[in-house]
């Protein structure tokens, strides 16, 4: 059973739900794990007014007994305390139609009309709902499982930003330094930035953004250290690990451009310059000198860390509108405004952790299979025990 998960609800709905199918049996797993992730993708300096009403947190509705997962499916629900003022205008009853006026001005750079036109939809609210990136809530409730998982692997999935708008961390300053160090760095930074004095430039950047009635976007690194070499394959497009890793942290909204190691910095170098050259360890097992490749050769890890980066666009919902029509009247105007934050990117590099961590698990699962996590384990160890036996020619 391939691992996988879906997520449901609305954004001012009365709950967002998820449901993980393929987890193995014996994992331990508690809600403070869950919700301590919660409590990271609601930080940032930047944030809405939205982070102040809602203080996440995940109940555990099935799959878990005693601490530990069953192996059946695990189903996770994070209540939206702000339903209370939408009970009506997002009631599922018939009666309560019309109980709010409806959206008719999409927004430029949201799913608002393109929504609309594939769905049918007159009220825009009927996309905007679900399009939202309250949504990622409960990705980040999912990718915390994963991740409970991957640590018992030995694996560790971390991010932090390394640009806002025209900001960018000092990458002389933190060369050099362990991905866990820097995590630690950006975890005691507003702006999840291991770069301290790059912090307070990204937090006057986010003032000028706020007083100007617009918002900013940037970049943000996710890595994850322990992984064997062999996750993903070479051998289908669909089975290429970089690919899946893409279309993860891509499928987070707002995300417009993925990067692998050096990314588009490889295009504009000679090769001697990118390819990681190979030795053997006093071990006797291969290492690479270097990370340009990120982590990943050929769609299957090499066993050195991924490292991806994410760009994420400026948040399109603007203080200052920007123009539109409506579309109950084919009047110019100004596109609808819905409560919003001014920079997220701290955030996102929080959900590009749970969207890696998710695609990461099913591939260990893929190669490894196991219903129980002491199967899974003992697959583990013979795999890596076996990585000695280097062949030594063709077969």
């Amino acid at each position: 059973m391939p691992l996988r998960f879906l997520t449901a609800g609305e954004s001012h709905g009365k709950a967002l739900t998820g449901i993980i199918e393929g987890l193995p049996s014996g994992l331990v797993l508690a809600q403070e794990d869950i919700d301590a992730q919660l409590r990271r993708r609601q930080g940032g300096y930047g944030r809405g007014g939205r982070m102040k009403i809602e203080t996440d947190s995940a109940a555990i509705l099935a799959g878990v007994r005693w601490g530990k997962t069953l192996g059946s499916p695990v189903s996770l629900m994070i209540e939206n305390r702000d339903f209370k003022n939408w009970s009506q205008g997002m009631s599922a009853e018939a009666g309560q139609e019309g109980s709010i006026e409806p959206v008719t001005r999409p927004r430029p750079g949201h799913a608002d009309l393109a929504g609309a036109q594939k769905y049918a939809h007159s009220d825009v609210r009927n996309v905007l709902e679900r399009s939202s990136a309250r949504e990622t809530a409960m990705r980040v409730a999912v990718g915390a499982v994963m991740k409970r998982f991957l640590e018992e692997l030995g694996v560790s999935v971390g991010s932090y930003v390394i640009r806002v708008g025209s900001v960018e961390a000092d990458a002389a300053a933190l060369e050099g330094r362990a991905h866990r160090e820097l995590l630690e760095m950006a975890e005691a930074s507003e702006m999840r930035c291991p770069d301290h004095t790059a912090t307070e430039k990204m937090k006057a950047a986010v003032d000028a953004a706020t007083k100007d009635g617009n918002s900013l976007g940037g970049v943000f690194l996710v890595y994850a250290e322990g992984l064997p070499p062999g996750l993903g394959s070479h051998v289908h497009w669909d089975r290429r690990l970089e690919g899946l890793l893409a279309q993860a942290l891509m499928s987070i909204q707002a995300i417009k451009g993925v990067e692998v190691g050096l990314g588009f910095e490889a295009a504009r170098r000679p090769g001697s310059e990118v390819m990681d050259e190979i030795e053997l360890a006093g071990d006797g097992l291969p290492v690479r000198k270097t990370n340009n490749a990120g982590g990943i050769e050929g769609g299957m890890t090499n066993g050195m860390p991924l490292v991806m980066c994410a760009a994420m666009k400026p948040i399109p919902t603007l203080r200052r509108p920007l123009k539109s029509f409506d579309m109950s009247t084919g009047e110019a105007v100004e596109a609808a405004y819905e409560r919003s934050d001014v920079c997220a990117v701290p955030a996102a590099a929080v959900i590009g952790e749970a969207m890696v961590s998710t695609v990461l698990a099913g591939a260990f699962l893929d190669k490894f299979g196991g219903d129980s996590m002491a199967e899974v384990l003992r697959n583990l160890k013979a795999y890596r025990d076996s990585l000695g036996n280097i062949p030594s020619g063709p077969r």
